[in-house]
């Protein structure tokens, strides 16, 4: 199969039954049609999802315009092989039609936003005893040495920041293709909530 890059928005999730009997946590893609609109040396850029122009900035609408095609809200830009250069056109359309079922795909997207968190929540830290006059129940404990280096080293696992990154699932199982609808049913988690867009490609 060639590579294959596309953009798309994840549905939701449930889950499906095989012929044994087994159920099988599944996620659903709403993926394409994407557009090519732009093709360098060795890079392809894909448009999904039209927009109104007017919700653009000048230069964006310049290079649509420039290729006379629609205009998209989500651009997306990787490099293809030579085979995928050699047969790709500035405005072709890339549909679901273009994955086969049971093959492996990679999934990124946005991990869902978990807000300022704790070392328990957000490194797995133990706490301290609850009982017996401790006053070490959720503290990190220390965190550097004294005068010597004097600071805290860049990287420290503390409290802060949590989710809200670049995540990528790597080969997951695409168990059922819906044409009609656009929809990729691939099995496992993907990163991301309902709504969120997800970058789907291959190998």
């Amino acid at each position: 199969m060639p590579s294959i890059n596309m953009l798309g928005k994840k549905v939701g999730m449930t889950q499906v039954f095989n012929q044994q009997g087994h159920a099988i946590p599944v996620t659903f893609l709403q993926v394409g049609p994407c557009t090519i609109t732009k093709i360098t040396n060795q890079n392809i850029q894909v448009g999904y999802e039209y927009i109104n122009p007017k919700k653009l900035n000048k230069a964006n609408v310049g290079h649509f315009n420039q290729t006379k095609l629609p205009c998209f809200k989500y651009l997306r830009e990787y490099k293809a092989e030579p085979l995928t250069l050699s047969k790709a056109r500035v405005g072709n359309i890339y549909t679901i039609e273009q994955f086969i079922a049971g093959k492996l795909v990679n999934v990124s997207g946005v991990s869902i936003g978990k807000g300022f968190c704790g070392y328990q929540k957000r490194h797995n830290f133990n706490r301290g005893p609850m009982s017996h006059g401790s006053k070490n129940h959720r503290q990190p404990g220390s965190i550097g040495a004294g005068t010597t280096p004097g600071r805290v080293f860049p990287g420290k696992k503390m409290a802060g920041h949590m989710g809200d990154n670049k995540t990528t699932i790597k080969n997951l199982k695409i168990i059922d293709i819906n044409i009609e609808k656009n929809i990729l049913t691939i099995k496992g988690s993907v990163p991301g909530k309902n709504g969120g867009i997800v970058y789907i490609y291959t190998k």
